[in-house]
C-alpha cells in the first residue's frame, strides 16, 4: 500500500448537467502525484470517517477523481455539494 494521503474536497456530479449518475470527488494534484499519477487505480480509505473501498480515474484536464458511490455517500452522511474529508491509499 502508499502512504496514506489526506485532503478535503467537494463531491460533484461526473456529468454536471445530469440529476443523478456517477458522483465523483476531485483530488490535488498532490494527492494524485503521491497515489501515482493519472490512471486507474483501486483505493480504500476514509470519507467523513467512513471506511470505503473503490477506484480512481483521471477525469479530464489533469484531474483525478475519486468515484463515490451511493453507498459511500450514505455511510458518510454526506451527499453531492457536501465537502467532505478523505483519507486514501492504494488498496
Amino acid at each position: 500500500m502508499s502512504e496514506l494521503q489526506r485532503c478535503r474536497t467537494t463531491i460533484r456530479r461526473w456529468k454536471p448537467t445530469a440529476t443523478g449518475g456517477l458522483a465523483v470527488a476531485d483530488l490535488p494534484p498532490e494527492v494524485a502525484a503521491a497515489l501515482g499519477g493519472l490512471k486507474q487505480q483501486r483505493v480504500v480509505g476514509t470519507m467523513g470517517g467512513a471506511a470505503f473501498a473503490s477506484s480512481v480515474m483521471p477525469a479530464g484536464g489533469g484531474v483525478l477523481a475519486l468515484s463515490v458511490s451511493k453507498a459511500m455517500l450514505n455511510a458518510a452522511g454526506a451527499a453531492v455539494g457536501d465537502e467532505v474529508d478523505l483519507e486514501i491509499q492504494l488498496a
